[in-house]
């Protein structure tokens, strides 16, 4: 069977990334390499979805950000999730557990 793309319902990419953060601190590429690996190469966040969904989370003051240096010792913006990050993590996890409900439930209809 062959590799399918899958389109991200809106805001699952925030909750995705909000989720990744909670393991640590990481910057923009450990992220989207986390996970593409969690999600066994289903999931691929492109940068240019990435970058702004990171500027967005980070206006909402969900994540924070500081300048650090990467394993290759470039220049690397660092991003860890935020105590209110964590609440809104929490609620949007209960959220997607309802609509993941809901759905297998019209699945499983006949």
């Amino acid at each position: 069977m062959g590799r399918t793309n899958v389109d991200l319902l809106q805001g699952t990419l925030d909750v995705l990334v909000l989720r990744t953060l909670a393991s640590g601190t990481m910057h923009g590429w450990g992220i989207a390499q986390r996970i593409q690996q969690v999600s066994e190469d289903v999931l691929r966040v492109n940068q240019g979805s990435l970058y702004p969904a990171l500027h967005r989370l980070e206006d909402e003051g969900w994540i924070a950000a500081e300048w650090g240096a990467s394993e290759n010792n470039r220049k690397a913006k660092y991003y860890r999730l935020t105590r209110r990050g964590q609440r809104q993590l929490e609620a949007e996890t209960d959220n997607w557990q309802r609509l993941a409900a809901a759905v297998a439930r019209i699945l499983q209809t006949a």
